[in-house]
């Protein structure tokens, strides 16, 4: 993958893990696949400063780290919408998921992980990311956000379901339909799933 990310695709990250080999593990498995690591922090207020300071395109956080954690981390950072926010963790407990997303986390990893764990969640959280941008963009209010995303998300399951689309091919797929329609993506998803309950999906071409 490292050949196929031309120097404008090239993402650039930051690493925030107290455990020094496990921060250099992650390193060489991200720089193996094509990403730019831009900053390195050991706990999680550092990590957040550098991410203020330097803007990377995604962060990956340890959820236990010394003078902040993970998820104290990542809500700061969602919070300020800097960039998408992977947690990782050693454990598995299905509280500890929720927390995360609730902390404003796109994906999370579970130690131990293989690098074909983690090109997946990288990229499931740059996509995630892209997508909130584009409807914060359409709707201004939070809980008119809420609404819509659910909408879509629901539009994009029953794309992924009848086209066997991917996540991803899904939502760019109501994001072209609205624009070249001259619909909002709420419009798209809303007929996506009146029809789906119909049986088929019959939008217009896009």
């Amino acid at each position: 993958m490292a050949e196929m990310q031309t120097d404008a695709e090239r993402r650039r990250v930051l690493i925030a893990e107290d455990e020094a080999l496990i921060r250099l593990d992650l390193a060489e498995m991200l720089a193996e696949e094509g990403y730019e690591v831009v900053g390195e922090a050991g706990d999680g207020e550092s990590a957040v400063r550098l991410a203020e300071e330097l803007k990377p395109d995604l962060v990956i956080l340890d959820i236990k780290m010394p003078i902040m954690d993970g998820l104290a981390a990542a809500e700061r950072i969602a919070g300020a919408r800097i960039a998408p926010v992977i947690i990782l963790t050693a454990f598995s407990q299905r509280d500890l998921v929720e927390r995360a997303r609730a902390a404003g986390a796109m994906a999370y990893l579970v130690k131990p992980f293989q690098k074909s764990d983690l090109v997946p969640a990288v990229e499931i959280a740059l996509s995630r990311y892209s997508e909130f941008a584009a409807l914060e963009a359409e709707v201004a209010g939070l809980t008119d956000r809420l609404e819509i995303r659910k909408t879509v998300e629901r539009a994009k399951g029953a794309l992924m379901t009848t086209y066997g689309m991917t996540e991803p091919q899904a939502f760019k797929w109501i994001q072209r339909t609205a624009m070249d329609h001259r619909m909002t993506m709420k419009e798209v998803a809303e007929r996506i799933l009146a029809e789906t309950a119909g049986g088929e999906v019959a939008l217009p071409a896009s």
